[in-house]
């Protein structure tokens, strides 16, 4: 099986447990909840913007961020 091209970090132990209850909780899924929380806090920040641009980069296709 081929590796991952990008970083995928390590969240840590109680993290996951608070996303377990929460997306339950909520009735969402996991990635649903991770992902909209850290949309809502990083829509505006310095790494968004980065990011933004190196996929924007020539050579790259753009990608539109769904829900922001």
């Amino acid at each position: 099986m081929a590796r991952p091209h990008h970083y995928s970090p390590a969240i840590e132990r109680f993290l996951v447990s608070v996303l377990y209850h929460e997306a339950r909780h909520r009735k969402i899924p996991m990635t649903r909840l991770a992902n909209q929380i850290l949309k809502e806090e990083l829509a505006e920040s310095v790494g968004w913007q980065l990011a933004l641009q190196s996929l924007a980069a020539p050579g790259q296709e753009s990608v539109a961020c769904k829900g922001k």
